[in-house]
C-alpha cells in the first residue's frame, strides 16, 4: 500500500512525540513492504510565529491532499496568560478540524495491566476498564458564536446543533457498540439544555434501527461521577464536543498518563490522527514526553485503512514496552534515564525483530539497538 501521510508536529512536545509515530511508521512500512510518504507542514503557534496565521493555507492544503493527517500538540503558554489575544495557537486545531469536515472523534480508553498501580484510583475499580468514547467534533459551544460586549462586561458563547451532526456520529457510535459489548450511553445535560434534548430525541430514534445494543443515558455531571466510581460499566460513550473533551481528559486518571490515550478524528473524506494530550511547554526538548499516545494514534491510521496486522504488532510492541519498563518519566519509577527516542527505538526495534529472544537494557540506556 502506498500512502502520503501529511505530518503536523504543531508546539510544545508535538514534534518530539510525532517523530517518534513517524519512525514506528517508517519500520512498519518497511516490515511489511507499504510505502509511506510524509510530508511536513506547520500549525498553532509555530506557525503563528512563521506565517501570522495558526493555520496557513498551505497547511490546508497539504491536509486536503493527503491519505491521512498525523497531528501532535497545539498550545503555547505565551498565548495562555493574554485572554485578550485574538490570534491563538488553538484556533488552527479548530480551524482544520473544520476544513477537513473531522465530525466524529474516538479515543479509546484502555487500563493497561502493567501500568494500573500507575493510576490514583484503586485496582479493583479500573481493571479490565475498556471504553471507546465518541465525541462530535465540529459542533457545539467551541463552533458557536462568541459575543462579547462593548464594555466588555458580558459575554456568550452558543452551543448550537443540528439533528445532521448527531445522527452520523451517532450511527457510528452504535455501530461500534455491536462490534464490542452492544452498550451505549449517551452523555448529556437533557435536564438543562434545550441542545442536549435534541441529543436524546434523535438518539432515541436512531435506536429503533439498532435492537441488539442496550441504551442509556447519563448526565454530564453524573457521568464525570461513575467514570472514576465505577469506569468498567461504560463500554461506548456518545457524547457531545465539549462534554467529550472534557471526559476523554479526565479518562487519564484510569490509565495512569494522559500521554497514553490516543485518537482519531474522522470525515467523510478526510481523518486526523492525534493524541490527546496538549503541548506541554514545560516538557519542551527535554526528552521526558511520552509518545506512545502518539504512536497509538498511528495504530489507529493503519486500523483507518483496514492493516491490522500492522496495527496489531505496533500495539504489541508498545504492551510490551509497557511491560518491560521501557516508558518515560510519567510511568517510570524503574529506571530514570528511558527517553522519549528511547521509547520509540524500542518499538521500532520490536517491529524490526518481534521474535526476540532476550533484552539487553544497558544497549536500551546506551540508545542502541534493544534486541539481542
Amino acid at each position: 500500500m502506498k500512502l502520503n501521510i501529511a505530518v503536523l508536529p504543531g508546539d510544545g512536545i508535538g514534534p518530539e512525540v510525532t517523530a517518534e509515530a513517524v519512525k514506528v511508521l517508517k519500520a512498519i512500512g518497511l516490515a511489511f513492504e507499504h510505502t509511506f510518504n510524509f510530508q511536513y507542514g506547520l500549525v498553532g503557534a509555530a506557525a503563528i510565529d512563521k506565517t501570522n496565521n495558526p493555520l496557513p493555507e498551505e497547511t490546508i492544503e497539504l491536509c486536503e491532499n493527503a491519505d491521512a493527517v498525523l497531528f501532535g500538540a497545539i498550545g503555547d503558554t505565551a498565548y495562555d496568560i493574554d485572554p485578550d489575544a485574538k490570534t491563538r495557537p488553538e484556533q488552527g486545531l479548530l480551524r482544520l478540524r473544520k476544513a477537513l469536515g473531522l465530525h466524529t472523534n474516538v479515543r479509546p480508553v484502555i487500563a493497561y495491566d502493567d501500568l494500573l498501580n500507575k493510576s490514583s484510583l484503586k485496582v479493583k475499580q479500573i481493571k479490565d476498564t475498556n471504553i471507546l468514547i465518541y465525541r462530535e467534533l465540529t459542533g457545539g459551544i467551541y463552533f458557536g458564536e462568541k459575543k462579547l460586549s462593548e464594555d466588555g462586561n458580558t459575554a456568550s458563547d452558543i452551543c448550537e446543533y443540528h439533528r445532521f451532526e448527531i445522527e452520523r456520529i451517532a450511527h457510528a457510535a452504535f455501530k461500534a457498540a455491536q462490534s464490542r459489548k452492544h452498550k451505549l450511553t449517551l452523555v448529556d445535560k437533557a435536564n438543562v439544555l434545550e441542545s442536549s434534548r435534541l441529543w436524546r430525541r434523535t438518539v432515541l430514534q436512531l435506536a429503533k434501527e439498532y435492537p441488539d445494543v442496550t441504551l442509556d443515558f447519563m448526565f454530564v455531571d453524573n457521568a464525570a461521577v461513575e467514570l472514576i466510581k465505577k469506569p468498567k460499566q461504560f463500554d461506548v460513550i456518545l457524547t457531545e464536543n465539549m462534554f467529550g473533551d472534557i471526559l476523554s481528559e479526565e479518562a487519564s486518571v484510569i490509565v495512569g498518563s494522559i500521554g497514553l490515550l490516543a485518537s482519531a478524528s474522522r470525515g467523510d473524506k478526510h481523518a486526523m490522527f492525534e493524541p490527546i494530550h496538549g503541548a506541554y511547554s514545560k516538557a519542551k526538548n527535554k526528552g521526558i514526553a511520552n509518545p506512545i499516545a502518539s504512536i497509538l494514534s498511528a495504530a489507529m491510521l493503519l486500523d483507518y485503512f483496514n492493516l491490522a496486522d500492522e496495527a496489531a504488532l505496533v500495539r504489541e510492541a508498545v504492551d510490551k514496552s509497557l511491560k518491560l519498563h521501557i516508558t518515560t518519566p510519567d510511568l517510570n519509577t524503574k529506571y530514570d534515564n528511558i527517553s522519549t527516542s528511547k521509547v520509540g527505538d524500542f518499538i521500532e526495534d520490536f517491529i524490526n525483530n518481534p521474535e526476540e529472544t532476550n533484552l539487553n537494557f544497558t544497549n536500551i540506556h546506551l540508545g542502541q539497538s534493544t534486541i539481542i
